[in-house]
Formats: C-alpha cells, structure tokens, sequence
C-alpha cells in the first residue's frame, strides 16, 4: 500500500485517473495562472484547476490544438494575440439584474436625493459600474436613474460601465435579454425600461433607448491604468475583488476613493468587506461605504 501511495503522490496530474480529451499538465497549469496573474493580478488556486480545465479547453477546439502544451505555446508567440481570449475564458461572469436588490433601492432612496442638493450647482452624476460584465448590473442602474428622471430634470446623468472581457461588452452594448432575465425587477420598472420583443422576437426584451443612452460600454483591466477623466460620484464594484489578492485590494480601493468625489458612495459584493483593508470609507449601509473627507 505503501508503494501504490508513492507511485500516486508521483503522478503530474490527474490526466492518469480521468479520460480528458487534451492533456493538460501540472506545467500547463502553473503556466496558465501565472500568465492570467500577471496580466489581471486574479489569483487562481489550486482548486480551480478543474475551472481551468473546462474554460479553456474550449478555446483548444476552436484553435483545432491537440494539448494545452500546443497552447501555452501559442501564449508564449509574441506575435499571437491569445491572450485576450484567454483572459475572456477564465474570467467569471455570473450577473443578474437587480442582483442584491437592496443597492438599488438605498441608490433611489438615499443617494439621489443626497446628490440632487450636493451636485445641484453642476446638476450633474457619474457612475461607474466596474466588472459590469454582460451589462445588467449597469442597465439596473441606468433604469434606478431612469425611473427618478423627474427629480433629476434636465441633469447631466451618465454612467461608464467597464469590464476585461471583450465578448461580455458585445453582448452588453446590444442591451437584447431573455425575458427570464428581466423577471426579477419590479413589473412597473420593467415596462419602463424595455421594448418587449413580439413576432419572431418573442420572449426577449431590449433596453429602451433613452436608458440605453446613459451608459457607455468600454473594456478595462482594473490593475492597469485608468484613462478616466474627472471624478465619479458613485462606484459600483461588486464580487470583483474576491479573485485579488489582499495587496491588490488595497491598491484598488485606494485607487476608487482617489477617483470618488467627497463623500462619494462605494458599492461592493456581499462576501466582501473593506475592513482592515481601506480606511479611507465608512460603512453607512450594507455593504454601502460612503468616502471620507
């Protein structure tokens, strides 16, 4: 028994115990997270070896590869521009609309009218949606800002909503969504907010123009430099920073309270926290920080 338990500590990788259509090695592995961490500072555990697996095996039909070896090679092509799609694969884009309903409530109930006496001189409010990926979380957004377009008549209301995958942006710009998509907001948003498909186009629903015009779709890797201009008044950056590493999510949040004008609202995931992490916001609600003076 002794011998077998030696002989298994030994293996590479579990290719010897599953029958997988590419061989993907320990070497093949640690080369794929490195490169990911290099280029977008997302750490990946050994327990996402199986996510690895399954995400990019997908780009090795498509290229016609035999193994990831033929992959990592590819990578490692100074001419090749694989990266970018490696980086779409590996990136999670699990989103909903009105996912944790209560931000968007306390943004119309609390934050509006906050910012409707602060910014009343500019009459002006920037959001910024980061990880945005296939725009829902943006479009609630828009259609929260939307729906309180009577208080904020004639106001200047915009909102940039960003994300490192290329392929989600499409499909966002588009702003096309099955009607189970959209079944979770309330019944007088949605029929505000979307043109209900008929015909052929039955069971989807796009997001009206006037809401639609509110937000610009653009791709950004969040550990690289930022080209904005100007300070947002409101940042939306949920279940994002849970794949940096704790260094990074202190440069990030520092990074967002230098962009955030005073007293400007952040939004972050509900498995994430700021504590011991920035000092520079106050809790106000849950999982809502306001930025200090």
């Amino acid at each position: 028994m002794a011998a077998n338990m030696t002989q298994m500590t030994n293996i590479e990788s579990p290719d010897e115990f599953f029958l997988r259509p590419f061989s993907f090695t320990e070497k093949d592995f640690n080369f794929l997270r490195k490169l990911i961490t290099a280029h977008t500072s997302i750490q990946i555990s050994e327990m996402k070896r199986e996510m690895v697996y399954g995400r990019v095996s997908r780009r090795l039909r498509e290229l016609g590869l035999k193994s990831f070896a033929e992959y990592c090679d590819l990578l490692k092509d100074e001419s090749s521009d694989e990266l970018g799609n490696l980086i779409n694969a590996i990136t999670t884009n699990l989103t909903s609309f009105f996912r944790e309903q209560h931000h968007f409530a306390y943004l119309a109930q609390a934050v509006v009218p906050v910012l409707k006496q602060t910014n009343s001189a500019r009459q002006r409010i920037r959001v910024w949606s980061a990880g945005c990926s296939t725009g829902e979380e943006a479009y609630s957004i828009a259609s929260t800002l939307w729906q309180a377009r009577e208080m904020l008549r004639d106001w200047d209301v915009k909102i940039l909503a960003t994300d490192i995958d290329t392929r989600v942006l499409e499909k966002a710009r588009e702003g096309v969504y099955q009607m189970k998509d959209i079944e979770p907001m309330p019944k007088e948003l949605r029929e505000r907010a979307f043109l209900m498909g008929t015909g052929s186009n039955a069971g989807r629903a796009r997001v009206k123009p006037e809401v639609q015009s509110l937000v610009t779709f653009l791709p950004l890797n969040l550990t690289e430099t930022w080209p904005m201009r100007g300070q947002f008044d409101i940042v939306f950056c949920r279940n994002v920073v849970i794949y940096f590493d704790r260094v990074t999510q202190t440069k990030l949040f520092n990074r967002f309270a230098d962009i955030l004008a005073p007293g400007g609202h952040l939004f972050i995931g509900h498995s994430e926290t700021l504590f011991s992490i920035s000092n520079r916001f106050e809790l106000i609600g849950q999982t809502v920080y306001r930025k200090k003076d």
